[in-house]
Parts: structure tokens; C-alpha cells; sequence
């Protein structure tokens, strides 16, 4: 835990990072709790409301089985296992079990259709996957395109020759000798949107995890103090809600509220937190809008001590919101899965300023630079990039040293925005360097939708770009012009959406579709979005 100091600035000065030699995530965040049996480690509620509680020591116990059980079909140190899951009890323990074996985890996201999960899959090389049976479905229909994938695993019981997960349990031992693992050593590969081409996929050591927590213990105010609880509606297949909502809340031993609905909805998002007295919430902007409908007067039981929020620029309205509903700030956040958690605010140590993102977490040496890699002036705007080395930086993309290259200029890791910082060390998101669309608090890269458009039979060309929207930051609009035979009408636009969201994602989809009879495009022929969204 952050050390407690009377400053920003004493407390940045006093910081200093302990990184052993030998560490394991599964350690950090869970069996250093165990020695009291009954600390609680998560609440899960159910899409029934069925709540069950796991104490440290339960989820110990279970992530040795799954070890155990791992170990006897196969799993050998370094293997990748993809869990496609969400918010529920077994995506800890599948993590915890993968890392106790030397293995890597690959979070993959439920609503990925199954061009999205092939791809992961097949990069990854994943060994095994741990699944319920809509994920298990979605699998054996790609089964023949996984050469590398040798076991399901379904948290539903042995259908369609997925091997029984709580019948694996039910054989595996309670104890099991963790891989010894350096801190440098591999442990997730969490894939990321891109400008142009596939996903990449972020390899990320297990010394990410303490590079993550001044940031997270930053963003809540000093995570962990007495009577902390701590709730997210961000899926657990990406890094805002696996790595800075439930593996840093168990690594200061606060424990975590699991539910994530379908579909997310303020008003049953307020009753959770009441019910459960959460003091605790990660909340992107797009969700924060949606509660900023309910009736003022509603808020009054709350129990909130922090609100973080990130992933989309938040704007002042809701900061007043917050400030006049709730009763606190929200502290804003800035990062990305190659290096996260890196600027944040902390409204009980220093004042937040308007239109900041907040000041650099302990620990990290965040600055503008130019394309050269100069710090740039203050106030002037610039790439936003980051000091290498550093504990939270990931080891590179899988397979991919050529982007990874790409990712550094010199000594700083670029994130591909600019920005701007002032003399008190503010930092101010200005825009994205790349095409990226941020909708609701996901990044979505253009090239895998436009892959899919143009697999239609009718497109010849598609260009996707992100429209400005005041719900959702940004939707994702496809630009397409049709082949020679086609018309453009609302049946096509309504299919060619459909068409996206069965084979890629329902958070990707274009909510918008546009006919043009051509392009803008460079001599070289690369589209112009620029152009197209201007």
C-alpha cells in the first residue's frame, strides 16, 4: 500500500518500487490472505440474485484444484489458457490456477462473435479454455480451426465433450506447489484494438501487478481502507475490470462484489450498490451518463467512498454531478493495457483541475514528447509517453516485435494520444494520435470491422470511423461503397450491421452505416478517415 503523506509531491519523492525476483501474481493477490480463513475475497450475485461468498482461503483451495487438475491433462509452464467468462467466481480461480502453473492467461470477451475468437485463439496458441456453455457452442463451431486447442473446460457441467470443471475440482488436490515464476515472466496476453491489421496481443508479465497499484490506490483514494467493497460493471476479460478492479482489490485484500448484467441498466446498478453498501466503484463515463438520469434523491443510501472512472474523456458535467449527488469526486484515470494505470487523480491528496486527467501515479515518469522523443513545454501538446523501464510496461505484443518496435521511441513508450502538462505536473488528454473509436468505454480499431464488411457480398469498400455521441463518447459508423449490382436501402443497412455483430462483437457493430460511391483515399491508395469524419 501507498505510504500515507501530507503532499503530492512528498509523496512521489518518498516512492520507491520493491520488485522481488521470484514473484507470482497468485501469491500477491490471494494466498497471503489465507492465514485468516474467513477474509472475504467476493461476493457473487447471480442473473437469479443468488449470493455466495468466497473467503481468500476458499478461492486458495479451488485455484490449487483447478491447478492440480490442470497439471494431469496436460497444462505445462508457458502453455496459454483462454477464459471466456464473464463476471463469476471461476474467472478467478481459472486466472490463479493458470499462473500458479507457469502457464498464461488470455482473457477473451464474452460477446466476441466467432471471427474474434478464432483469431485470439489461434495467435495465442491456446492449449486450453475455460468456458460456460454459450462459449463452448461458440467454440466447437471453430473447433477445426484450433489446431493448438486440446481442452474445453465448461463451468456448466460436460456438454458437447467439454470436460466438467466442478468435476475436476472434485478430483484435483487442495494443495499444489506453485511454478516458480521471476517477475519478469509472462503471464497474460490481454489483445488490444488497433488502427490498422489484427489485435495485438499485449504480453503482459507478473510484475504488471504491482506496477498497477499506486495508480489503483490512487483512484480510489487509498484503496484498502476499512470496510472497503468494490464493484465494476467493466467486463473481467479486459484490464480496466480483471487487473484494476479484482486481482489489485485482492492484492490489498479488499473483496469484490461480482455482477455483471447483460446489459447494463443505472437503476439495477443502484439497487446492487445499495443492497451490498459498495464503497467502492470503477465506472466509465458512458455508465456514468446513464446513472446521471435517475432522480438525484434515489443516491441518498449510498455508501460510496470512491468513484474512479476512465477509459473516455469524462468533461465537467458529470464531475459537478458527482461532486453535488454523491457527495465526492471522481477521480479520473489514464492508461492502456501496454502500460495502464499511469495517471490518475486523488481528490484527498491534491485538488483535481478541470479538463485534467489528473497528475502521474508514484512511480511513473509520464511526459509530452515530440516525434524525436523531446520533452515538449509545458502547455504544449505533444504524444503522451511514458519512461521505460517500468513495473507496469508489458514485455512486448505477442508475436509481433515489428509493432512492438513501433511502440517506442527511445527510452519512452508512446500511447498514441496527445496531450499536454503544465507546471504542476497536470495532465491534459487533447486527442488520439491513431483511429481508435472509443464507444462506452471500449477501444474499438476500424480494421477487423472493415475486414468483416468487406467479406460481405455486396461491399467493395468500408471505412469505419467513430461519429460523435453524447451517450456513448463516440458510436462506430461504417462509411461502405457497394459493389456494382447493389443498392444502397435501410434492408442493407440493417444487414450489413447484423452481418458485423453475429461475426465479430456486439459492443463493434456499426450503429450507423452510410453509402458513398467512393472513398478518399491517398496515392498509395490508404483510406483518409480524417476526411470522413471531418
Amino acid at each position: 500500500m501507498l505510504s500515507r503523506a501530507d503532499s503530492y509531491p512528498i509523496l512521489v519523492d518518498q516512492f520507491k518500487w520493491h520488485i522481488p525476483q521470484k514473484y507470482n501474481i497468485a501469491w500477491d493477490i490471494c494466498d497471503k490472505w489465507i492465514e485468516r480463513g474467513d477474509r472475504l475475497a467476493l461476493v457473487y450475485e447471480s442473473i437469479d440474485g443468488v449470493v455466495s461468498r468466497y473467503t481468500f482461503k476458499d478461492i486458495h483451495i479451488l485455484s490449487n484444484r483447478l491447478a492440480n487438475a490442470f497439471a494431469v491433462l496436460g497444462l505445462v509452464s508457458r502453455d496459454r489458457v483462454g477464459i471466456l467468462l464473464p463476471q463469476r467466481p471461476e474467472v478467478g480461480i481459472s486466472h490463479l490456477a493458470t499462473y500458479r502453473s507457469g502457464a498464461i492467461a488470455v482473457p477473451l470477451f464474452t460477446l466476441f462473435g466467432q471471427d474474434a475468437l478464432r483469431y485470439r485463439l489461434q495467435d495465442s496458441g491456446a492449449k486450453f479454455v475455460v468456458t460456460d456453455s454459450e462459449g463452448a457452442n461458440s467454440i466447437a463451431m471453430i473447433r477445426d480451426d484450433l489446431p493448438d486447442l486440446e481442452t474445453v473446460i465448461n463451468v456448466d457441467g460436460p456438454i458437447g465433450g467439454a470436460e466438467d470443471f466442478y468435476g475436476l475440482l472434485e478430483l484435483g488436490s487442495d494443495s499444489f506447489k506453485t511454478v516458480f515464476t521471476a517477475a519478469e515472466d509472462p503471464a497474460l496476453i490481454i489483445y488490444t484494438s488497433g488502427t490498422t491489421g489484427d489485435p495485438k496481443g499485449a504480453l503482459l508479465p507478473h510484475r504488471t501487478m504491482i506496477g498497477h497499484m499506486p495508480g489503483v490506490e490512487f483512484s480510489h483514494d487509498f484503496l484498502g481502507q476499512p470496510g472497503d467493497l468494490i464493484w465494476s460493471p467493466a467486463d473481467w476479460a479486459w484490464i480496466g475490470g480483471l487487473v484494476d478492479v479484482l486481482f489489485a482489490a485482492w492484492q490489498l485484500g479488499v473483496p469484490v462484489i461480482a455482477r455483471r448484467f447483460e446489459k447494463f441498466d443505472p437503476d439495477q446498478a443502484l439497487d446492487l450498490m445499495k443492497r451490498h453498501s459498495v464503497k467502492n466503484v470503477f465506472m466509465p463515463p458512458t455508465a456514468l451518463r446513464m446513472m446521471r438520469t435517475i432522480p438525484s434523491k434515489k443516491f441518498r443510501d449510498l455508501s460510496l467512498r470512491s468513484l474512479a472512472s476512465g477509459g473516455e474523456s469524462l468533461g465537467a458535467e458529470l464531475q459537478d454531478w458527482s461532486k453535488n449527488t454523491l457527495g465526492i469526486f471522481i477521480n479520473e484515470f489514464y492508461g492502456q493495457t501496454e502500460c495502464n494505470m499511469i495517471v490518475s487523480g486523488c481528490s484527498s491528496l491534491y485538488s483535481l483541475k478541470a479538463g485534467s486527467i489528473g497528475r502521474a501515479a508514484p512511480g511513473h515518469s509520464v511526459a509530452i514528447i515530440d516525434q524525436e522523443g523531446n520533452e515538449r513545454p509545458y502547455g504544449e501538446p505533444g504524444m503522451i509517453a511514458v519512461s521505460a523501464p517500468n513495473p507496469v510496461m508489458f514485455l512486448g505484443y505477442w508475436n509481433n516485435e515489428l509493432a512492438t518496435g513501433d511502440k517506442f521511441i527511445g527510452d519512452w513508450l508512446i500511447t498514441g494520444d496527445t496531450g499536454s502538462i503544465d507546471e504542476e505536473g497536470y495532465i491534459t488528454f487533447v486527442g488520439r494520435d491513431d483511429d481508435v473509436i472509443t464507444s462506452a468505454g471500449y477501444r474499438i480499431g476500424p480494421g477487423p470491422i472493415e475486414d468483416c464488411l468487406t467479406a460481405h457480398p455486396s461491399v467493395q469498400l468500408a471505412a469505419v470511423i467513430g461519429k460523435p455521441d453524447e451517450a456513448r463518447t463516440e458510436i462506430v459508423k461504417a462509411c461502405v461503397v457497394l459493389k456494382e449490382g447493389y443498392e444502397p436501402s435501410e434492408a442493407l443497412q440493417e444487414e450489413l450491421k447484423a452481418w458485423v455483430k453475429g461475426r465479430l462483437s456486439k459492443h463493434e457493430y456499426p450503429r450507423e452505416v452510410e453509402f458513398l460511391p467512393d472513398l478518399p483515399k491517398t496515392n498509395t491508395g490508404k483510406i483518409i478517415r480524417r476526411l470522413l469524419r471531418a
